[in-house]
């Protein structure tokens, strides 16, 4: 479809909804699981329409990366280099954790494609991600070498932050089958723990 007029209401409207249908259907089946079929179903549409907005099956899955990307640089970009070290690590695990709690569907999008070798967002990876982790370790330095944090390894500290919030949402069934919640109480026992494990671990002797 043309992007020189502008949208209308209704095509911005169809537009969210084939996006959502989408991630349902992407965090569930994964890309390769996934058919146009099922979306235009999932979205109560019909192919031939769901193709006048979107060219292809790979054509949604870029547009719902490009846009999660976006999403999950905001909570590291929030870390301040002005702040309590160790506060504002935490505060960063906790802004992850939500996110799993919150956007599961997007995490395990990200994930999919992040284990198939991240072929359509690995220029993101590459670039826009890298350059923010750069920016950040080199904060978890100055705060290192200035005696305010433990001497950890900055890439691997957000590597294990990563690995320890997005589990949550990555291996949901595997968690619930082992926790049994009733709903979510299993994110407030894990925010009191990865409190405890980051504040222990970080803060210097």
């Amino acid at each position: 479809m043309s992007s020189a007029r502008p949208r209308t209401r209704i095509q911005e409207r169809n537009r969210a909804t084939i996006l959502e249908a989408a991630l349902e259907v992407f965090s569930r089946h994964g890309f390769r699981g996934s058919t146009l079929d099922q979306i235009a179903r999932e979205a109560g549409l019909s192919k031939p329409n769901l193709l006048y907005y979107f060219p292809s099956k790979e054509a949604i899955h870029t547009e719902l990366l490009s846009g999660l990307m976006e999403s999950w640089l905001e909570p590291l970009r929030a870390l301040k280099d002005d702040g309590d070290p160790v506060e504002e690590i935490i505060a960063y695990v906790l802004r992850k954790l939500d996110m799993a709690r919150d956007l599961p569907r997007e995490s395990r999008l990200f994930a999919n494609e992040i284990v198939q070798g991240a072929p359509r967002i690995h220029d993101q990876i590459e670039g826009p991600l890298k350059a923010l982790v750069d920016e950040k370790a080199k904060v978890l330095r100055g705060w290192i070498a200035a005696g305010r944090l433990a001497d950890v390894d900055p890439y691997h500290l957000i590597f294990s932050i990563w690995s320890t919030t997005q589990h949550y949402a990555d291996f949901d069934t595997q968690v619930r089958a082992i926790l049994t919640p009733r709903t979510d109480e299993h994110f407030a026992d894990a925010a009191r723990f990865l409190d405890h494990l980051y504040r222990h671990a970080l803060t210097p002797r």
